[in-house]
């Protein structure tokens, strides 16, 4: 079986005890290799021009500039990187602007090494991923009495859309056209009440469609 490609993760956290703990853990596995660290977004972004990383794991609260704020300005830069929000902070606020910003992925500080690992996995496989504690959180509340309003077709959409597939990439994977594709996404929109795409990603983290966990 060949060997997987080795997966360039960027780590961004003010905590020096936090920072060299995960680069010792994640340096254990053979198919990780971080290619730099920063106590700061700012310093992070610009590491990142040189190092090019396909992950960055980073933390919300910094100093000078946060995480969430940071997500926007590493997309522009990056726009192939996968974003990882790695928090002790379990905020339905938080998640939801994490997610709405573009973050990929978002977990707990207090899950295991393998958890993490597994989310740079998802994510540089292309997918999302969000721990159980953060799935708790956004599902809580959310369920209730509610009715589904989306046939089955809308959430075979809506799942995609949710794993950051392209017009193209769906059309592909249903058998329409691109053109189909785009008239469904914007169907979606309407009938949900939604404007934008990351409205669509988040209303799929908050009813449980598309989402991974662990």
């Amino acid at each position: 079986m060949t060997a997987r490609a080795k997966i360039k993760v960027l780590l961004i956290d003010n905590h020096l005890m936090v920072l060299d703990g995960l680069k010792a853990v994640l340096e254990t596995f053979d198919h990780i290799e971080v290619v730099g660290t920063a106590g700061l977004a700012q310093a992070g972004l610009e590491i990142s021009r040189d190092v090019q990383p396909q992950v960055i794991l980073m933390d919300i609260n910094m100093p000078k500039l946060n995480g969430i704020d940071a997500i926007e300005l590493f997309r522009e830069e990056l726009p192939e990187a996968r974003i990882v929000m790695l928090s002790m902070h379990d905020s339905r606020e938080y998640i939801s602007s994490s997610v709405m910003r573009g973050a990929k992925g978002y977990i707990l500080k207090d899950v295991s090494s393998d958890e993490i690992v597994s989310a740079i996995e998802t994510v540089a496989d292309g997918g999302t991923y969000f721990s159980s504690g953060v799935i708790d959180v956004l599902m809580d509340g959310e369920r209730g009495n509610e009715t589904d309003p989306l046939t089955p077709r809308e959430h075979d959409i809506l799942s995609l859309i949710g794993s950051g597939s392209s017009n193209k990439e769906m059309a592909e994977t249903l058998g329409i056209t691109p053109a189909t594709a785009e008239t469904h996404r914007k169907n979606l929109k309407r009938k949900l009440g939604i404007a934008t795409t990351a409205g669509l990603i988040r209303y799929a983290l908050n009813h449980d469609i598309n989402v991974k966990a662990r």
